[in-house]
């Protein structure tokens, strides 16, 4: 075989970039459980015993971490002192799970598909798809901690204006169902915004209900274990579903059960993660990242249920409004997006 080295070099240079990413990422997830990165940020400079001191951890082994993070430019250092710090950006991202772009679930997840590999090898060679419930619990953490990150420098600010008529409806009083919610983290950020509505999270894990149910207390918000095709309720005002629509089995179903549900001027909220409709429209950071979360985790999700649609987490607009089409919404439009996400409105 003969190889063209001018082709082979620069693949060879991407593939160690790669594997020291990957590498990488459980020692991200380390150094936030430990609160490495949260002490650095807040008391930096510092050595390495320092940071060991402050922490209650192995001197040696959080040097190693440091030089690790440092010439993958999370954090910086400083030659001449022997000093690590954070700039405001570097923390902002991993440093403060407060911040609204708090990066590190996203590494919790990237952690739980290493977890689950067995099970998805066993997929593809099946064809089946992978319990929700029977995934590695550091994916519902990581979905978690990374959602915020995602919603809230928007949410409020931005997505739900751009809404025809629901802010309002919000401030004044309207019946909201968040389908697909998990931990209830966007339930809980629009409950606590506008407390003269009535917000309802469902969710067809068990589990995440639980959790939403012991985090989340308003007297305007509740939680329901329940399918998305089978949620109870009508004349909902507004409906949302927060990268989820993709997920599901029969999402045809579920679109056709939301229209049943809303009132006649009612409004679904799509927010699916931002993508064209060719492949060959995505070849960028974020699609990638996507079509890999979407093979390890939506596919599986999908399959696992009644239909098993597969839509992927890079279904793109044009095969969405089709899925709305099909449910009999006759309205649909796109009223916001960000670098990862975009905002559709669909209305009867």
């Amino acid at each position: 075989m003969e190889l063209d080295m001018q082709k082979l070099e620069p693949l060879l240079g991407k593939m160690v970039t790669e594997i020291g990413a990957a590498a990488n990422a459980s020692l991200v997830v380390l150094g936030e459980r430990l609160g490495l990165f949260r002490t650095l940020a807040a008391d930096g400079p510092l050595t390495s015993t320092e940071l060991a001191e402050k922490t209650g951890t192995s001197e040696r082994y959080v040097r190693e971490w440091l030089s690790a993070q440092a010439v993958t430019g999370f954090i910086d250092y400083d030659p001449p002192s022997g000093t690590f710090s954070m700039s405001p950006e570097q923390a902002a991202l991993l440093g403060s799970p407060e911040s609204p772009l708090d990066m590190t679930g996203a590494f919790y997840m990237a952690a739980s598909l290493h977890a689950d590999e067995p099970k998805l090898e066993d997929a593809f060679r099946s064809g089946a798809g992978i319990r929700w419930d029977n995934r590695c619990n550091c994916l519902f953490c990581g979905m978690d901690r990374t959602s915020p990150s995602g919603y809230k420098p928007f949410l409020l600010s931005e997505w739900l204006p751009a809404l025809e008529g629901v802010v309002d409806k919000l401030e004044h009083g309207a019946r909201v169902a968040d389908v697909g919610c998990g931990y209830g983290g966007s339930t809980e950020m629009m409950a606590a915004a506008f407390p003269n509505s009535e917000f309802i999270g469902f969710d067809f894990h068990e589990a995440s209900i639980a959790h939403a149910r012991e985090h989340n207390g308003r007297a305007n918000l509740r939680f329901e274990t329940v399918r998305a095709q089978d949620y109870s309720g009508r004349d909902f005002d507004l409906v949302t579903m927060f990268d989820a629509l993709h997920d599901m089995g029969d999402p045809v179903g579920t679109a056709r059960h939301v229209k049943r549900t809303l009132a006649p001027d009612g409004t679904l909220m799509l927010v699916e993660p931002l993508a064209g409709d060719r492949l060959e429209d995505n070849f960028n950071p974020m699609s990638r990242l996507c079509y890999a979360a979407s093979t390890a985790i939506c596919l599986p999700a999908s399959l696992d249920q009644e239909v098993g649609a597969a839509l992927g987490a890079q279904a793109g607009e044009r095969r969405l409004a089709e899925v709305a089409r099909e449910a009999g919404f006759s309205r649909f439009r796109r009223v916001a997006e960000t670098p990862m996400s975009m905002v559709l409105e669909v209305r009867p």
